[in-house]
């Protein structure tokens, strides 16, 4: 299995610069998570850092010493500040407005700011500080003089901070930073285009209570979105009921029915659509990855249906009103949003209870009756609510399915979406200018 595809940052050399900031915990939480991709992963913190959390607790979670100061050379001389800087990406956490003010401005008094000088990677700050601090119009500045020099930032986020007081300054969350993180050094197969995804189950109500569902969690079109952010794109997520948090930078819809997911879906492409290229497709691609209920009932009750008591021992039972249920059928999302023509390529999902090759018939035939590009195989009966997937590439023009996993959701959306990149150049290419 490609280990890029199922560690995304394996290999990479990520230094993390820490500074004196109550938000300090949550570093320890990103660092981690930065290991378990397969990042080696360095710490430098500042005096006032440690003053925070321990050396010792970085140590232990990045299996490295710690770095304190610059005067303090390595085994074979080698200078802190000029080792860590040789790095493949360097993220500022927690970033206080003192740290960006040195940034801005070049000053490098002390192992961290002078790391961040004599840097040479991309950097990433994660600023946190007080609501006053981060709006002040100083802090404003160096953000926008940082940023327009090419350094990326990530968050802060708006919230109770420590101070009791209430507003933007709050670190990123370290789950939320790291799923930012995570696609940093992906392709960007998709930059500069527009993705729309659809993910997760509907839920169909019979009455106030109950309804119809399936077992579909959404942690596949989940992945798919993050994995076509990180490939560049601009992309919006529409899903059904599920348990997931939102993915970072991905404006998310929910819904819950089939009927709202159509309706929010033709939304979104509505407002994607630019008033300057109305005769173009209003997205370069969607993606249908949503499990929707193909049936409904007719018309849901308004009340909670009883159960009909027996009848006397000597009689039948009376039926129970469950049984005259009138079904419907659902739209097709993704048929309709072919036919629209407000996606430049699309494609869905097949998810079927068969083995290769009839799955792979059933696969194609679904891909010719809903007009699409490309669909992407599985088997339900494994992929359904679980972590991992196998999947199976199919599209117009292909000689033989392509063939991907078993393997995490994450690392199966990022074959699809680099296949989907293919597709969507490959179309381009073919247009008239």
């Amino acid at each position: 299995m490609n280990e890029a595809l199922e560690k995304p940052l394996a290999g990479k050399k990520i230094t993390v610069a820490a500074t004196g900031g109550i938000a300090l915990y949550k570093v320890c939480s990103l660092v981690r998570g930065l290991v378990r991709a397969g990042a080696e992963v360095r710490v430098a913190m500042t005096e006032n850092a440690t003053r925070f959390v321990g050396a010792v607790t970085f140590e232990a979670l990045s299996g490295h010493p710690v770095a304190l100061t610059e005067w303090t050379p390595g085994p074979d001389g080698a200078m802190p500040h000029i080792e860590l800087a040789k790095c493949d990406l360097m993220i500022v956490a927690p970033a206080t407005a003192n740290i960006l003010a040195k940034a801005a401005h070049g000053i490098a008094d002390d192992l961290v700011s002078t790391l961040i000088a004599a840097r040479r990677a991309d950097i990433v700050f994660l600023p946190a500080m007080n609501v006053h601090m981060w709006t002040n119009a100083a802090t404003q500045r160096n953000v926008a003089q940082l940023k327009a020099a090419g350094a990326h930032f990530i968050g802060p986020d708006a919230g109770f901070q420590a101070c009791g007081d209430l507003g933007s300054g709050r670190m990123t969350e370290p789950e939320a930073a790291l799923d930012a993180l995570l696609g940093f050094f992906a392709p960007k197969v998709l930059k500069g285009r527009r993705v729309l995804v659809t993910a997760g189950p509907t839920f169909e109500a019979i009455d106030p209570v109950r309804g119809i569902t399936n077992r579909s969690s959404g942690r596949q079109g989940y992945a798919i979105a993050r994995a076509a952010r990180d490939a560049g794109a601009e992309v919006e997520l529409v899903a059904g009921p599920t348990s997931l948090t939102d993915p970072f930078g991905i404006r998310t819809t929910h819904v819950v029915s089939a009927d709202d997911m159509l309706r929010a879906v033709f939304e979104r492409l509505e407002a994607l659509q630019s008033p300057e290229a109305a005769d173009r497709p209003a997205v370069d691609l969607f993606i249908g990855v949503a499990a929707v209920c193909d049936w409904r009932p007719k018309s849901a009750s308004s009340v909670k249906i009883k159960k009909v008591k027996p009848a006397p021992d000597n009689e039948r039972c009376a039926p129970t009103p469950f049984a005259s249920i009138a079904w419907t059928e659902n739209a097709d999302i993704l048929a309709e949003v072919a036919r629209s023509g407000r996606a430049a390529v699309t494609g869905g999902f097949a998810a079927e209870t068969a083995d290769d090759e009839a799955l792979f018939a059933y696969a194609a035939a679904k891909l010719e009756r809903k007009g699409i590009d490309f669909i992407v195989a599985n088997d339900a009966r494994s992929a359904l609510d679980a972590p991992g997937n196998a999947v199976a590439w199919i599209a117009r023009g292909l000689e033989a399915p392509l063939r991907f996993g078993p393997a995490a959701k994450s690392a199966c959306a990022r074959f699809i979406v680099e296949r989907a990149a293919e597709r969507l150049g490959e179309k381009t290419r073919r247009q008239p200018a």
